[in-house]
């Protein structure tokens, strides 16, 4: 099996975990941002991750989390149980919305206008800062977000991350708005032992 990557990325760290995870043997092909003529010519676009199993080609790291699980059930990520796999993929959307919608308006605001609409960025950091009490709320009891380590730690641990930990050659926009505006106080400790629990994780 072959993934497709590029460094600092959130979404092929999702993907990296997952395959530890399930202890799959991977060559990595790493890409860069300058040329994404490698993963174009496997996957006909140029976002990762990319994963190419023998020639079964799957980019896009939610749809990737499925194929594996689906392809090699040993260590699932995903329960057995249909209600508790949709409360499961329902976590995902919502993940996915609040952790992306709010950091890209707050780096877009910083991108773009001079000076930017500080009353945007608040609004977006607070959605966020609302979100992490949510998170934390989840992990009331549980080592992991759904009791055992599953495809939703894997989604969540490498934006949420950035509230504890960002390597300093990482100076992505995206990152340092998730590092600067997810603050982490006393009643966030059952989140930050779950970075650091995940973070503890071996990743492929």
């Amino acid at each position: 099996m072959r993934l497709y990557r590029a460094a600092f990325s959130t979404n092929c760290e999702r993907v990296a975990l997952a395959l530890a995870h399930k202890r799959l043997e991977v060559e990595s092909v790493w890409i860069d941002y300058g040329d994404r003529s490698l993963v174009e010519r496997v996957s006909g676009q140029g976002l990762v991750p990319v994963i190419d199993d023998g020639g079964a080609i799957v980019h896009d790291s939610p749809a990737i989390l499925a194929y594996l699980d689906a392809r090699y059930p040993q260590a699932p990520l995903y329960p057995a149980e249909p209600a508790r796999r949709a409360e499961l993929e329902t976590f995902v959307d919502w993940f996915n919305l609040v952790w992306k919608r709010w950091p890209n308006a707050i780096a877009e605001e910083l991108e773009g206008r001079v000076p930017p609409d500080e009353r945007t960025i608040s609004l977006a950091a607070f959605q966020l800062e609302s979100a992490l009490d949510r998170f934390t709320a989840l992990l009331d009891g549980r080592d992991f977000l759904f009791g055992d380590f599953s495809a939703a730690d894997c989604i969540a641990y490498p934006f949420v991350k950035f509230a504890g930990r960002r390597d300093p050659a990482d100076d992505e926009l995206f990152h340092v708005v998730l590092d600067e505006r997810q603050r982490l106080g006393p009643q966030h400790a059952p989140l930050a032992a779950w970075i650091e629990r995940v973070a503890a994780l071996p990743q492929v």
